[in-house]
């Protein structure tokens, strides 16, 4: 999201929840012979050598055409299924400022896909703007037990200075999230995105403005473990920092500042780049450029593994034409030899 132009209202959508059956959350993982509860996030690729499932049919993109969404942030839990935690907009657009709730999509196919309803709004957050909206782009994490919202929320008024990293909890993946209040001693930057590494320690980001901050949170996934940092090494970050690990590297990706106006050749404006370090913290070396443009003017992605596969999500203006009437999509994603990404192929 460009906050300097982001201003859009959240219509409420009479959606039906859909009531899964709840599925009991187990995963063994053997380190330095303990035995660990823990839930497989694709944000780390533990299992190297997992088959890759023959994804010959993906739903066509977007595939979330019931209403308008934005800012996919996908993961893999222990039920098998691919959740994807997504913000909206909402018809007539008017900028982002009243986007103010949320929901969860899953699939275990990457065909048909399941709508598990609105899992958090503005009026639920008690320390929030007083006129609510301005509830962007979020993620999820999981940790002992425990599943982890993340959202960008402002405290007042003057939302531009106000942000807060807000986090809600629940038992289950995609409903009954509660809030807890907000991270203390963060930036007030937007897009918040949290790594838990192999080890199981958690590592949480933000940024906008150009500004990209990391830092490690303690084992209770609502406190910082010392002070954030500035991510170094990054070319052209504009926002929407996403981090995930393969072959043992870190790779932390992004969206940039291009725009159209520009006149460099390349149509369209953001762009989806990338950086690999060695630590969850960097430094970074950039390296370029996975995913052009879409006929949006904003992007945002996510990049996980499931069954396999690999996936990177992003956002189109596709199904309204609109640039702030955004839809979720998913294309596969591959790595070549080297580790660098090959560039994604967007598909209808």
């Amino acid at each position: 999201m460009k906050m300097e132009l982001e201003r859009l209202y959240f219509l409420m959508i009479n959606d039906k929840t859909i009531i899964m059956t709840k599925a009991i959350l187990y995963s063994g993982l053997f380190f330095v012979g303990s035995l660990l509860l823990s839930c497989s996030s694709a944000k780390s690729d533990l299992a190297q050598d997992e088959p890759v499932h023959n994804f010959d049919k993906l739903a066509s993109n977007p595939f979330v055409t019931h209403m308008y969404t934005a800012d996919p942030s996908a993961h893999v839990w222990n039920d098998g299924r691919l959740y994807v935690y997504a913000s909206h907009d909402i018809d007539p657009p008017r900028g982002c400022d009243l986007m103010d709730r949320y929901h969860v999509f899953s699939t275990d196919d990457m065909v048909n896909w399941t709508d598990h309803g609105e899992i958090l709004n503005s009026s639920q957050v008690e320390w929030g703007r007083p006129e609510g909206g301005f509830m962007w782009a979020p993620d999820c994490a999981y940790k002992d037990g425990k599943y982890y919202f993340y959202f960008p929320h402002p405290s007042d008024t003057d939302w531009g200075s106000s942000w807060k990293v807000g986090v809600a909890v629940s038992d289950e993946p995609a409903a009954n999230f509660k809030v807890l209040g907000y991270i203390e001693g963060m930036e007030p930057l937007i897009d918040p995105c949290v790594f838990v590494d192999d080890d199981g320690k958690a590592y949480i980001y933000n940024g906008g403005g150009g500004k990209c901050m990391g830092g490690r949170l303690k084992s209770n996934m609502v406190e910082l473990d010392g002070p954030m940092q500035q991510m170094k090494g990054l070319i052209d970050f504009h926002e929407a920092t996403w981090v995930h690990k393969y072959k043992g590297k870190y790779y932390l990706s992004y969206s940039d500042n291009h725009d159209e106006g520009w006149n460099d050749g390349v149509k369209g404006d953001n762009r989806m780049r990338y950086a690999i370090s060695d630590s969850p913290l960097g430094p970074w070396q950039h390296m370029g450029v996975y995913m052009e443009p879409t006929d949006s003017y904003t992007n945002h992605g996510s990049i996980v593994k499931f069954k396999g596969q690999w996936f990177a999500f992003y956002h189109n203006s596709k199904l309204s034409g609109h640039d702030w009437l955004r839809s979720i999509c998913a294309d596969k994603l591959y790595y070549n030899e080297d580790g660098t990404i090959k560039m994604v192929e967007q598909t209808l």
